[in-house]
């Protein structure tokens, strides 16, 4: 007991992540033998199942994905529709990249019944010395074309909350602003909070901020033993808040698939390049390994449906929901011959020079084709999400306003009348009027034919939130004080409301619906009748 307790003594002086980096220590053991898993720590036995969450893979599929501190020889999920009869047992792979601590371990079930509750178990879950769980549940895809009223939730920019990401207090030596309030839930105890109130999560890019390592480092929020980080400090304070906001996700994302898109700051280790102001230090993606480079974590931690979309890995993909189509694009990397992708090679990031992942032109003429190929009478709604924004109440700079991006997509969204956009990187929320290449739509709300555009950037990370600009001609509400996700409700064919809800006491700040006559008897296009 002595030395358990020394170690304990030891653990709370030092820094936060550098607390979590000790390997089976007495305290993370005392606390697994209790059962109870501690964000970010290594338990006791390897092979327990961490950071577990679902995709959808179709109607009749769901893909189930978590991580181990021991590669498992062959993953396995056992399910079924009766929590006493997992008679259905599905295998996948186990994979992992240089300098992960984990393995990454997917399984994808197939042949499942559309909008039916399942019950399942990984692998060694509940495993001598693991971490106590119940039996897991998920709910498959409702069938294009099912009529039922459904609602999803939607985050971007959502980083670590805690001792290690967004608090109450912010390092003493840095510009980071907006900390919690004492009484504030953050937006993943919000999402928690309201888990019965919709289906899905779709997060639109920069998933977890573990590139704030070195920013949160020199600004003194791990304490002053850590203020200049090194590389191999990187690797270990990266690796810890990655699997940090995973584990603080699961009691969601073990429940609800979490559909992601990538961000910038899913990219690389250094934050698209920083300075410590104090000691004059600038960072690239020099400190970084090369498992923390090219978005080799996001590619790896998740299984997005880009199989049955004839999509491209996690980058660019669509699934059908009930009266819905969504389409998850990538901003970052892979825009059209003759425009710069802003986090490859010669983009506004520090050192950017990830991917191309695709072919020349091969996500622009995925997402016609994908367009294109929509049965609207099925889902005539059509919703797109994608990272970075072009109206937006921000200074007008490439790090900011996606030019390009607008060039390679607005274009087709206007061509085949998708409904509503949503957007983030700018940490704010601003809702705008329905408009198309800088025009208005006069019909505003009440059917119009240019599609709906919504950015929020709220959800919250350590680096707190954005100031906006005076509103542009646009905009018809913004916050930019004010941590939150959206709502999006899908009453029926017709009308649509969107709900952007405060993550500290769950009201609702701005409240909107869409009407759209989805007519598209005519062979209109865009479905709207005037």
């Amino acid at each position: 007991m002595p030395m358990a307790g020394s170690a304990f003594r030891n653990l709370q002086n030092a820094p936060h992540w550098q607390e979590s980096l000790e390997p089976s220590t007495p305290w993370s053991c005392l606390a697994e033998s209790t059962g109870v898993h501690v964000p970010g720590t290594v338990p006791c036995n390897p092979y327990e199942p961490l950071q577990q969450h679902l995709a959808f893979a179709g109607s009749t599929g769901m893909t189930v994905s978590w991580s181990t501190h021991a590669q498992l020889d062959t993953p396995q999920v056992w399910y079924g529709e009766s929590p006493i009869a997992l008679t259905n047992v599905a295998t996948g792979n186990s994979t992992t990249y240089p300098t992960s601590r984990v393995y990454d371990n997917h399984v994808k079930l197939t042949g499942l019944k559309p909008n039916t509750k399942y019950w399942y178990r990984t692998s060694y879950q509940n495993c001598a010395g693991c971490a106590y769980r119940p039996t897991d549940t998920f709910t498959t895809a409702r069938e294009a074309g099912d009529e039922a009223a459904f609602t999803v939730a939607v985050v971007i920019d959502l980083g670590l909350m805690g001792a290690d990401g967004l608090s109450t207090k912010v390092g003493p030596y840095g510009g980071a602003a907006n900390p919690l309030g004492p009484n504030d839930l953050n937006t993943i105890q919000s999402l928690i909070e309201n888990k019965d109130t919709y289906e899905f999560i779709a997060h639109f890019g920069d998933i977890a901020y573990a590139d704030y390592f070195i920013k949160e480092s020199w600004e003194g929020y791990f304490g002053n033993n850590s203020l200049i980080p090194n590389m191999t400090s990187v690797i270990d304070g990266y690796n810890v808040m990655l699997e940090q906001y995973y584990d603080q996700m699961t009691p969601l994302t073990s429940a609800k698939p979490y559909m992601v898109a990538p961000g910038n700051h899913d990219a690389n280790c250094d934050n698209g390049g920083t300075t410590d102001t104090v000691n004059n230090i600038t960072y690239t993606t020099s400190i970084c390994v090369p498992g923390q480079l090219n978005f080799t974590g996001y590619i790896n931690h998740f299984r997005m449906p880009s199989d049955e979309a004839g999509g491209l890995g996690n980058f660019w993909y669509s699934f059908d929901y009930g009266l819905a189509h969504f389409i998850m694009l990538d901003s970052e990397t892979d825009l059209p011959t003759g425009l710069q992708s802003p986090d490859e090679a010669g983009g506004p990031g520090a050192g950017a020079n990830n991917g191309p992942f695709g072919y020349p032109n091969q996500q622009y003429e995925w997402f016609e084709n994908d367009l294109a190929s929509i049965d609207r009478e099925q889902t005539p709604w059509v919703i797109v999400g994608l990272h970075r924004p072009w109206y937006v109440a921000a200074k007008n700079t490439s790090s900011n306003v996606c030019l390009a991006c607008q060039q390679a997509f607005e274009p087709l969204m206007i061509k085949y009348g998708v409904d509503l956009y949503m957007q983030g990187h700018i940490h704010a929320y601003e809702r705008n009027a329905p408009i198309a290449n800088y025009s208005l739509d006069p019909n505003g709300l009440n059917n119009p034919s240019a599609p709906w555009n919504i950015l929020n950037g709220a959800a919250g990370h350590y680096d707190g939130l954005d100031t906006l600009k005076a509103p542009p001609y646009w905009s018809v509400q913004a916050w930019d004080d004010t941590y939150g996700w959206s709502r999006l409700i899908f009453h029926n064919r017709t009308h649509l409301t969107h709900e952007f809800v405060a993550s500290a006491n769950g009201s609702v700040m701005d409240s909107a619906t869409l009407y759209k006559a989805h007519d598209f008897s005519s062979g209109n296009g865009t479905g709207n009748s005037q």
